[in-house]
């Protein structure tokens, strides 16, 4: 029997405490619920040094304690490192993705791509449950898209 497949994500925001790690708790309930998390490595990061060692925020954290979603997360910077072991490095917007641009500009081997949903740091609930409903809908289309990659020939 053929060993299973492990992709890994990397979803990257400005401070990691908003867009990124919804992202990420998201994507992680999705492929929990689906068992194939074992195939996975799911992260998050900042492309700031801002919110380094801090929390989600409560709102987003609130957000996803409405949807059953577990989210344990400390805010911390990417790496060059992150750009040689992530197989997909996806940005929020496209402030973020200019500055991991610029910092993969250094590794071969990055892939980034973007989402653009908007940022709720300093809305309400409302704005965070929009960037909630987007990050499912993305997560589960990517999650889709990799599946069909995954399976055997």
């Amino acid at each position: 029997m053929a060993e299973p497949v492990t992709k890994s994500v990397l979803f990257v925001c400005l401070g990691n405490i908003c867009q990124s790690p919804i992202a990420e708790a998201v994507f992680r309930k999705l492929v929990t619920d689906q068992n194939i998390s074992e195939n996975w490595r799911v992260d998050s990061a900042a492309t700031s040094g801002y919110e380094m060692g801090n929390p989600p925020d409560y709102l987003g954290q609130n957000c996803m304690k409405r949807h059953g979603i577990p989210m344990s997360h400390v805010a911390r910077q990417i790496t060059k490192e992150y750009f040689a072991t992530f197989d997909y490095i996806l940005c929020m917007d496209e402030s973020n993705l200019r500055d991991l641009n610029r910092k993969s500009n250094q590794v071969k081997t990055c892939k980034a791509e973007t989402e653009l949903p908007g940022n709720p740091y300093y809305g309400n609930d409302s704005d965070f449950e929009a960037v909630y409903q987007c990050r499912r809908a993305f997560s589960e289309k990517a999650q889709r898209q990799v599946r069909a990659l995954l399976r055997p020939a």
